[in-house]
């Protein structure tokens, strides 16, 4: 049987949609809302991963499916394609699109510091990135965060994007095979593969952004990272499915600051643990702090992104950005975790 042309099938869905007394833009609100994250086994995108574990999306009604890469830069470019409806990702794309002419919006916000580490491999003789002169960084991706940071850290300590190579080496198991490799000499990466590294020495820390003090020394201030970030014209009609996403995650934040690390873990899928459950509610209890207490946007956090960004990329820096069309708190409401 043949298809109808589009036109047609469009008009009979307004048609229907007026008999029942429902818009078109409610009747998509059955749609099932793919949601693309950077590395779903991260430490930095948890709390996704805990609010389909513990059935807060299923609570509001959401038809959704999770999927994953292994870069935020992917994931961010899946949307851009129409192919998924909202991404797990860092906060910092939705600068970087905008000055692009392109427009997302972050509507809730998982953690208040990159929890990102830049790790130096077993047998490198670099102690500080100071000594970045030569190298070669890896990075999930490039044009990632992970790429934005590696080269705002460099920058700050003297050395230039110019004087070092950069390798897009992914997460988890392929990062740590990067380092076991030799394939490159320092690499920024997130738990629970930071602490899989250090347990078997095969790299050291040398810039830790796991924790508030350390993103200040770092990045001179709070730096919010990832969160669920959406398309704006998706957001201006499916306003309703927004809510839902963001009341899911509210109660997710609320949830990992009154449980411990092995309620966490519990709930968790047993292949994330890297075959070792201890070291990653190890790594879990040193990073409880990274993530936001509701869910809600950082005061002050959005500007210092900015600064970070317009330091190392041209593109930004003199643009007319507009921080208060990157985000908004708008549906995240008040909660407390059963």
């Amino acid at each position: 049987m043949s298809r109808l042309p589009k036109p047609f099938t469009f008009c009979v869905a307004i048609a229907l949609a007026s008999v029942v007394n429902m818009s078109p833009v409610q009747a998509d609100d059955t749609q099932t809302i793919s949601i693309m994250v950077g590395g779903i086994s991260k430490f930095i995108y948890l709390p996704v991963k805990l609010a389909d574990q513990l059935g807060y999306f299923k609570d509001e009604k959401l038809h959704f499916e999770l999927l994953s890469q292994p870069s935020g830069v992917d994931a961010e470019n899946e949307l851009l394609a129409g192919a998924v409806q909202a991404v797990a990702g860092a906060y910092d794309h939705t600068i970087d699109l905008q000055s692009k002419g392109k427009e997302v919006q972050s509507i809730a916000t998982f953690l208040q510091v990159p929890g990102e580490v830049e790790v130096v491999a077993k047998g490198s003789l670099m102690k500080s990135m100071a000594d970045a002169t030569g190298k070669t960084f890896g990075v999930t991706g490039l044009g990632s965060s992970t790429d934005f940071l590696t080269r705002y850290i460099a920058l700050k300590s003297g050395v230039t994007s110019r004087q070092y190579s950069t390798l897009p080496v992914g997460a988890d198991n392929s990062f740590i095979a990067a380092v076991a490799q030799h394939r490159i000499d320092a690499g920024m990466t997130t738990e629970p593969t930071v602490s899989r590294l250090l347990e078997t020495g095969d790299a050291s820390v040398l810039v830790d952004m796991r924790t508030v003090e350390g993103t200040k020394k770092a990045l001179g201030g709070i730096y919010p990272f990832t969160g669920l970030y959406v398309d704006a014209r998706w957001l201006a009609r499916h306003k309703t499915q927004a809510a839902g996403l963001a009341r899911a995650i509210a109660r997710t934040m609320a949830y990992i600051h009154t449980h411990s690390a092995e309620d966490i873990a519990d709930k968790m899928p047993k292949d994330y643990y890297g075959g070792n459950k201890a070291l990653y509610v190890q790594a879990l209890k040193a990073t409880m702090s990274m993530y936001t207490p509701d869910g809600r946007m950082p005061a002050g956090g959005p500007e210092n992104v900015l600064n970070v960004l317009s330091t190392i990329n041209p593109a930004i820096k003199g643009k007319q950005i507009d921080l208060s069309r990157t985000y908004t708190n708008e549906f995240i409401v008040a909660t407390k975790a059963p």
